[in-house]
């Protein structure tokens, strides 16, 4: 299952430092996760200092 980051993202970068498939990119305001590329490893929420990855 996919990932999505939410509203609590503090635009820090640490999840697309660790994605394994780049899926991750700076968005408007925080982060964002490409759903058909997401492997659904949980990489991203394991770093993330406010856990803001989610399984979508």
């Amino acid at each position: 299952m996919a990932y999505i980051i939410n509203d609590d993202c503090i635009n820090c970068g640490a999840c697309a430092a660790e994605c394994p498939v780049s899926c991750i990119s700076e968005g408007d305001g925080k982060y964002e996760i490409n759903a058909d590329e997401c492997l659904g490893c949980g990489a991203c929420a394991g770093v993330c200092p406010v856990s803001a990855p989610q399984e979508a």
